[in-house]
């Protein structure tokens, strides 16, 4: 049974930072592509980044250049490093893996606020 299990949010002032984890079980982790996505309150899920078994990483245009996704595959464990956070960045924040499905985390908040 694949499980995903986020950490790492919480409350963070404007232009703070903040290291979201996931660490995957019941899969081989590196063999799939993985992510994260959020969901802001009032609105509908957004993808933010991704990153393949090769490494290739995607972002949305709104975080492009604060925020960097990696991966450790000896840890089965993806990282979300956000950086220069902006109150519109607050959100649950899911992580997923791509594999016979699309699995999903049950989320971590993540709280821009002064």
């Amino acid at each position: 049974q694949v499980q995903l299990v986020e950490s790492g949010g919480g409350l963070v002032q404007p232009g703070g930072s903040l290291r979201l984890s996931c660490a995957v079980s019941g899969s081989f982790f590196s063999f799939h592509s993985t992510g994260w996505y959020r969901q802001a309150p009032g609105k509908s899920r957004e993808f933010v980044a991704t990153i393949t078994s090769g490494g290739r990483t995607n972002y949305a245009d709104s975080v492009k250049g604060r925020f960097t996704i990696s991966r450790d595959n000896a840890k089965n464990t993806v990282y979300l490093q956000m950086n220069s956070l902006k109150p519109e960045d607050t959100a649950v924040y899911y992580c997923t893996l791509a594999s016979d499905g699309m699995y999903w985390g049950q989320g971590t908040q993540v709280t821009v606020s002064s």
